[in-house]
C-alpha cells in the first residue's frame, strides 16, 4: 500500500536552502518532483523578495545548476534548475529509494517535505540511508495513502483533513467565514503548508472527476 511519511530537515541539507543565507524572509515551495538516478530537474516557487534579487542569489549553489526564471505570478517566481548529480544529500537519499516528493516547502527555519512511496519497505530504505550517511532528518508523521470515496479520489489523510476542516469552516463560502491563518492554527500547521495541502487536493479531486473522462 502507497505510504506517505512527512518530515522536516535542516536548511543547508537540501541544495536551494542557502537562498536563505541572502534572503532569509523567502519561502521556497518545491512542484511535484519526481527523483531518478539520471536526473532531476524541478522547478520551484519562491516568494518574499524581488525578482532580480532571487535571480542574483542563486548565482553559485552547491547541488543546482542552470537556475532560471520562467514565470511570475503576482509576487511569486517560477523557478527552474538542474541538479548536480554527484550532489549527495537529501535528493540522493530519495533517487535511491524511489521515493516521490508531493511537497517541499523551505524557510530560514527547516525544510518540510511530504513524501510518497509504493510501500514502507521504500520508506525504510530512505530512513536509513539517511542514517548511514549522516543525512539529518526528524520524521513527523507516516501513514497510510487511502482513497476518500472511489477509485482514483486518492488523497493523503492530511490532505483530506485539511479540505474537510476548511470546508466546515466555511474557507470555500462567499464571502469567507474564516481565514488561511485561523484554519492552519486549528490543525497546528503553517499557512504555507495548509495552502500546499490544499492546492494538491483540489489538484487531485480535479483530475480525478472534471478530467477523467477528456
Amino acid at each position: 500500500m502507497a505510504t506517505v511519511m512527512e518530515f522536516t530537515s535542516p536548511t543547508e541539507e537540501f541544495p536551494l536552502g542557502s537562498i536563505f543565507e541572502n534572503l532569509p524572509g523567502v519561502t521556497v515551495e518545491l512542484e511535484r518532483l519526481i527523483p531518478h538516478e539520471t536526473l532531476i530537474v524541478p522547478y520551484f516557487w519562491v516568494r518574499g523578495a524581488k525578482a532580480e534579487d532571487i535571480e542574483a542569489s542563486f548565482e553559485r549553489h552547491a547541488g543546482v545548476s542552470n537556475i532560471r526564471l520562467v514565470d511570475s505570478v503576482e509576487d511569486e517566481y517560477l523557478m527552474r534548475a538542474e541538479w548536480d548529480q554527484e550532489y549527495f544529500g537529501i535528493l540522493s537519499a530519495l533517487a535511491k529509494a524511489n521515493v516521490v516528493v508531493l511537497s517541499g516547502i523551505g524557510t530560514k527555519d527547516e525544510w518540510r517535505f511530504e513524501v510518497r512511496a509504493e510501500g514502507q519497505e521504500e520508506i525504510a530504505e530512505f530512513r536509513d540511508y539517511c542514517q548511514e550517511t549522516d543525512i539529518e532528518i526528524a520524521i513527523t508523521a507516516v501513514h497510510a495513502m487511502l482513497p476518500i470515496r472511489g477509485e482514483g479520489y486518492e488523497l493523503t489523510e492530511t490532505q483530506r483533513e485539511a479540505l474537510i476542516l476548511a470546508y466546515e469552516r466555511g474557507y470555500f463560502d462567499t464571502p469567507r467565514e474564516t481565514s488561511l491563518e485561523e484554519v492552519a492554527d486549528e490543525l497546528g500547521i503553517t499557512q504555507q503548508s495548509l495552502s500546499s495541502r490544499l492546492r494538491r487536493g483540489h489538484r487531485r479531486l480535479i483530475g480525478a472527476t472534471l478530467t477523467s473522462s477528456l
